[in-house]
């Protein structure tokens, strides 16, 4: 008598893997699921076949295990039944995934031990990392982990899947970082007519805002565990968005004093020129861009103080995808340089002024 699933698989299980279950355990014969599937046996057979090799895994043969118990038969909850939802796992493995990006990282499995741990060869200053045998199963049965040393001692490295799998999640959380920060139209679009019963939202500042695309990206990492952007470099960025904010602020504030003193003075033009401080701001802040030169100041300028994300700047710049976060680390180098020699200029004016 065949056996059917009492519920319904989660959507991240492989179709193999679906196949292969329902024929082992829901009992439905091999002609039967080609029939459904519209293509011959042989097919399903090297399908099932496959996820059978798959078992001399202790993790696959595990997790296997756990969603036959689960979605088969009438038996407890399996630890794996806690990752049934999509956005469950994905928040679960990412962490696990971001310590196995950093190179010599292992995940290993002690036999007789319940969890596994995540360490790093040859460091011992890298805080161990403990994984539910659960959440490590799945990863392994979706290829995302694989075993590279067998034994009591078993370890596994994370797979060009899993590398993938971990920038498509990183990638998706920073939008919707990027998105619910700037409100824009090149991130999250917004309806223009509000209902009459609801008060519209304002806008926020970009200026006041609390994260910008430069510690995001000052939050990634190499290959070799360094940030991508160093913290020099993230100063330097924000130190020319500083000038621009405050050459914008002095212009502003100049065009305001102007209006109401024509209003007092009867019409005659009385021009207020900028505070000193707005002058040295806005000169700074085109000597930096003259300095970077074309191509390098437009991204340092969407990025740095328009406050644009890469995505949008390279739709608008017509460029290819993730080539703005190198065209950037670029700029902000050469921008640092500027700032340096501009410093040490000014030091060096300020000694010959004292012994003078």
């Amino acid at each position: 008598m065949s056996r059917q699933s009492i519920k319904t698989l989660p959507e991240w299980v492989p179709k193999e893997v679906q196949r292969y279950l329902e024929h082992t355990e829901g009992g439905c014969s091999i002609r039967q699921l080609a029939r459904d599937l519209k293509c011959h046996p042989s097919t399903i057979l090297r399908q099932i076949r496959r996820v059978e090799n798959r078992r001399d895994d202790p993790l696959v043969d595990c997790a296997l295990g756990e969603l036959a118990r689960s979605y088969f038969r009438q038996e407890t909850q399996p630890q794996s039944s806690q990752y049934a939802a999509q956005d469950t796992l994905e928040n679960a493995a990412l962490e696990v995934l971001a310590r196995l990006c950093q190179s010599g990282a292992v995940l290993a499995v002690a036999e007789g031990m319940e969890k596994a741990v995540v360490v790093r060869e040859g460091d011992a200053s890298l805080s161990k990392l403990a994984v539910e045998q659960g959440l490590a199963g799945v990863m392994s049965l979706l290829d995302w982990i694989s075993c590279t040393r067998s034994g009591r001692l078993r370890r596994y490295h994370i797979t060009p899947a899993g590398r993938t799998i971990y920038s498509q999640l990183m990638a998706s959380r920073e939008n919707q970082a990027r998105a619910k920060l700037e409100q824009g139209f090149g991130e999250a679009q917004s309806i223009f007519h509000h209902p009459a019963h609801q008060k519209p939202k304002e806008r926020r500042s970009r200026y006041g805002m609390g994260e910008t695309p430069l510690d995001m990206l000052a939050r990634l990492q190499d290959k070799n565990g360094a940030p991508f952007l160093p913290k020099s470099l993230v100063e330097a960025g924000k130190r020319l968005r500083e000038d621009y904010e405050l050459a914008q602020v002095g212009d502003h504030l100049a065009q305001h004093q102007d209006y109401f003193l024509n209003a007092q003075s009867c019409g005659r033009k009385s021009s207020v020129p900028p505070s000193p401080a707005s002058r040295d701001a806005k000169t700074r802040a085109t000597a930096a861009l003259a300095a970077l030169g074309s191509g390098l100041n437009d991204i340092a300028i969407r990025c740095c103080c328009h406050l644009e994300g890469l995505e949008a700047a390279e739709r608008q710049l017509g460029w290819s995808a993730r080539s703005g976060k190198i065209v950037l680390r670029i700029a902000l180098s050469q921008l640092k340089n500027f700032y340096d020699q501009l410093d040490g200029s000014c030091s060096e004016g300020r000694n010959s002024r004292m012994i003078g």
